[in-house]
């Protein structure tokens, strides 16, 4: 248990570390969260024609109303607490790939709901928006990481029971 603390505690502040650097910034997390804006502003197209993306801005043509993803809203921090808790247990790594990877894809499935509903809840009322965003939201794709890695450890392998030698 100790180690497993320590190493998650190393990795986490490794990790946020590297994610504060200029270079990540702009050669890692902007590209991210851009691409994440181009994916909520395809899903509103679907059924919604006046939505408009560019970069990490997503616009209403109608009503000018505008949401901009910034860092800290889109999942990177949740992700990192996910990669070191998974990172820091001891299990086999092609468990840890796989639960790493389909814990990416669900923290950022939750976070596309997030920005979707933050876009149009932000253009019905600016006070609901703000209280979604800083304390539901924010809480909920933290929990999402928790909830995946608590899942993950439920499907990981049983160690087989120790058998007594018998002379």
């Amino acid at each position: 248990m100790l180690r497993f603390f320590v190493l998650f505690v190393v990795l986490l502040m490794s990790l946020f570390s590297a994610e504060m650097f200029t270079w990540s910034q702009t050669h890692v997390i902007l590209p991210f969260t851009s691409f994440l804006a181009d994916i909520s502003g395809w899903l509103m197209r679907l059924a919604d024609e006046d939505v408009q993306t560019s970069g990490k801005i997503i616009r209403s043509l109608s009503t000018g109303f505008a949401v901009s993803i910034e860092p800290g809203c889109n999942g990177v921090e949740a992700v990192i607490i996910l990669f070191a808790a998974i990172f820091a247990f001891p299990a086999p790594l092609k468990h840890k790939l796989v639960g790493f990877v389909l814990g990416f894809l669900a923290i950022q499935g939750l976070n596309l709901i997030r920005i979707i509903s933050l876009f149009y809840l932000g253009q019905w009322s600016h006070t609901w928006f703000e209280w979604f965003h800083l304390y539901l939201w924010q809480a909920l794709i933290i929990l999402d990481a928790l909830v995946v890695w608590l899942i993950w450890l439920r499907y990981l392998p049983k160690k087989p029971a120790l058998q007594a030698e018998t002379a």
